[in-house]
Protein backbone atom coordinates (compact mmCIF):
# COMPACT_ATOMS: atom_id res chain seq x y z
CA UNK A 1 0.00 0.00 0.00
CA UNK A 2 2.71 2.34 0.46
CA UNK A 3 4.25 1.31 -3.05
CA UNK A 4 0.36 3.26 -4.39
CA UNK A 5 1.07 6.28 -2.04
CA UNK A 6 4.58 6.88 -4.11
CA UNK A 7 3.47 5.79 -6.98
CA UNK A 8 0.56 8.55 -6.78
CA UNK A 9 2.80 10.84 -5.47
CA UNK A 10 5.15 10.41 -8.33
CA UNK A 11 2.20 10.90 -10.89
CA UNK A 12 1.47 13.95 -8.88
CA UNK A 13 4.55 15.50 -8.93
CA UNK A 14 4.82 14.92 -13.12
CA UNK A 15 1.64 15.91 -13.28
CA UNK A 16 2.57 19.31 -11.34
CA UNK A 17 5.42 20.06 -13.27
CA UNK A 18 3.85 19.68 -16.95
CA UNK A 19 0.93 21.90 -15.68
CA UNK A 20 -2.16 19.22 -15.40
CA UNK A 21 -3.56 20.73 -11.98
CA UNK A 22 -6.18 18.75 -12.33
CA UNK A 23 -4.77 15.30 -12.37
CA UNK A 24 -1.88 16.66 -9.71
CA UNK A 25 -4.69 17.36 -7.67
CA UNK A 26 -6.22 13.96 -7.61
CA UNK A 27 -3.19 11.94 -7.69
CA UNK A 28 -1.82 13.76 -4.63
CA UNK A 29 -5.24 13.54 -2.92
CA UNK A 30 -5.46 9.45 -3.72
CA UNK A 31 -1.52 9.44 -2.25
CA UNK A 32 -2.63 11.24 0.94
CA UNK A 33 -5.27 8.87 1.50
CA UNK A 34 -2.81 5.99 1.12
CA UNK A 35 -0.56 7.61 3.05
CA UNK A 36 -2.42 8.42 6.00
CA UNK A 37 -4.14 4.81 6.06
CA UNK A 38 -1.13 2.88 5.88
CA UNK A 39 0.00 4.88 9.03
CA UNK A 40 -3.44 3.62 11.04
CA UNK A 41 -2.06 -0.09 10.02
CA UNK A 42 0.85 0.87 10.91
CA UNK A 43 0.33 2.24 14.57
CA UNK A 44 -2.32 -0.52 14.98
CA UNK A 45 -0.02 -2.87 13.94
CA UNK A 46 2.63 -1.54 16.21
CA UNK A 47 0.64 -1.28 19.50
CA UNK A 48 -1.09 -4.90 18.63
CA UNK A 49 1.84 -6.71 18.05
CA UNK A 50 2.96 -10.04 18.40
CA UNK A 51 2.36 -10.99 22.03
CA UNK A 52 4.54 -14.68 22.74
CA UNK A 53 1.98 -16.20 25.44
CA UNK A 54 4.59 -17.98 27.69
CA UNK A 55 3.13 -21.78 28.54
Amino acid sequence: MLRYAIIFLVIALLASIFGMFGLSGVAMQAARILFFVFLVLLIVSVITGRRVTEA
